[in-house]
């Protein structure tokens, strides 16, 4: 068969790749991720002829009977022949897609990374998970085995060519923007891939030549799973009329990265100018924004806080509502709140945060320094002194039936004002301030009520005289205050 590279090549490129794309050192630990496939075998070689320290980590994810556990004993006795330490974990990785509603591949992939960010991660000094163990009789036979994966600086995968441009392929069909087309990243925080600019035929040939033993997954074989589809099927499909079609794929993916970086620039240039940060939240101009008439360009504000590119249509849409209306970010905690002109993004659980709004089932806000509890009471279930709560800077009774939801809790800022109880013309909350002497230091810790652009109570001062309790009053919505 001919050779399709020179295995001394092939060293010298991963070395030059390596420093070249700056992944990692000659002083760093290293912890790879081995299957017991041939990239994976080869991935080890590599580390070993260029002078790398490192240990090994196998995932067994038990979906293949013996298969799997042939599979895990062949990793430790990979360990053995280098000396080096080999972790395992085994996973219920059916059970798990089972809890999860995902597909075994995706499932099998979460658990893999997670585990490998615990091991970077955590630290290594206590015992050992009797899930996720050290050969510890190859330790003592062995006195060159050492406790390397506790000080490991990168995890590495063997991800090569081929499955970068399935994995572009996967995400174009299935449906992405221009981060999916750029393919599986050659670095993050703590994983690095330093065969990505290697052919799957390239490693098998290097496997060859050093005369390197490795285990074969029979699933590979099988098109049922999405990747192995458009591996056996697809891409060989595509080959016959665009022979040079991975190639291409491949370059296309440098292109993409290429142009992800002018693209990742300008979103941030345009994030300074449409962003501002306020203690916990985010500020954005609602005119200006959409002025750019750009879906990605809100997609990129937005999905940093857990919205999805299927929510853009509803932002555009609440820039239409009520101030207090918003929506909820299916992933994270946050809302995006539609506050008079502006979008305020705001963390729903953060104490910090200056913009709350609030659900008329809340029953309760709590803050570090102070919480309202929300109650609604019909009037006969009131005694006559109860309306003089209404006065009271614990107690605000307001009528329920005036009130409409959500509410806004924020902080006053200049420009606000109310009609103060028993006045019938308004008053800058400013003045108001002046009227009852409060220091700058009161006015600065100082929160308002808001429902559609009226501000019903200065919290702990007075409320609004429009929404005050009257003879016609049939529900009282009562707002109680606890400071400390």
């Amino acid at each position: 068969m001919r050779k399709l590279i020179d295995p001394m090549h092939l060293l010298h490129r991963f070395r030059e790749l390596v420093q070249q794309q700056n992944l990692f050192h000659l002083k760093d630990k290293l912890l790879l991720a081995v299957s017991g496939g041939v990239d994976s075998v080869v991935l080890c070689e590599l580390c070993k002829q260029a002078g790398y320290e490192f240990s090994m980590a196998h995932c067994n994810f038990q979906l293949r009977g013996q298969a799997s556990d042939r599979d895990e004993q062949f990793v430790r006795n990979l360990g053995k022949k280098y000396g080096i330490e080999v972790l395992v974990k085994k996973f219920d990785t059916i059970e798990y897609a089972d809890e999860t509603k995902k597909g075994i591949q995706e499932a099998a992939r979460d658990l893999r990374y997670e585990w490998f960010h615990e091991l970077v991660t955590k630290n290594r000094k206590s015992d050992p998970d009797p899930d996720s163990y050290r050969d510890h009789r190859d330790q003592e036979r062995n006195p060159r085995l050492n406790d390397s994966v506790g000080q490991a600086k990168f995890i590495l995968t063997a991800h090569h060519a081929d499955d970068n441009i399935e994995t572009i392929l996967m995400n174009f069909f299935r449906g992405t923007g221009l981060r999916g087309l750029e393919g599986i990243p050659e670095r993050s925080p703590i994983i690095r891939r330093p065969l990505l600019r290697f052919w799957k035929e390239e490693l098998i040939e290097f496997a060859r030549e050093n005369n390197l033993q490795f285990v074969e997954d029979s699933s590979n074989l099988s098109s049922k799973y999405t990747r192995n589809f458009f591996r056996n099927e697809i891409i060989p499909l595509i080959g016959k009329t665009f022979p040079q079609v991975k190639e291409n794929l491949r370059d296309n993916i440098d292109r993409f990265k290429e142009t992800g970086r002018l693209y990742g620039f300008l979103v941030n240039e345009f994030k300074k100018k449409l962003c501002k940060i306020k203690n916990d939240e985010v500020h954005i101009p609602i005119g200006r924004l959409l002025s750019y008439q750009n879906k990605a360009l809100i997609f990129e504000i937005i999905s940093n806080y857990g919205f999805t590119e299927k929510q853009v249509d509803e932002v555009i849409k609440l820039a239409e509502s009520g101030s207090g209306k918003f929506i909820q970010s299916p992933n994270a905690p946050f809302r995006i709140i539609k506050f008079r002109n502006w979008f305020i993004i705001s963390d729903a659980k953060s104490a910090n945060a200056e913009t709350i709004t609030i659900e008329e089932d809340a029953g309760s806000v709590r803050f570090a320094t102070f919480s309202i509890d929300f109650l609604t009471l019909s009037t006969s279930k009131l005694n006559a002194n109860s309306y003089r709560d209404q006065t009271s800077s614990l107690v605000a009774c307001l009528d329920a039936d005036k009130i409409v939801f959500p509410l806004i809790l924020r902080k006053w800022k200049e420009g606000d004002y109310f009609y103060p109880l028993g006045m019938t013309k308004k008053k800058k909350v400013s003045r108001f301030f002046i009227d009852q002497k409060l220091s700058k230091t009161q006015r600065e810790k100082t929160w308002v009520l808001e429902m559609d652009k009226k501000i019903i109570w200065v919290v702990g001062m007075r409320i609004d005289d429009r929404f005050k309790i009257t003879a016609k009053t049939k529900k009282v919505l009562k707002l109680s205050l606890e400071t400390g």
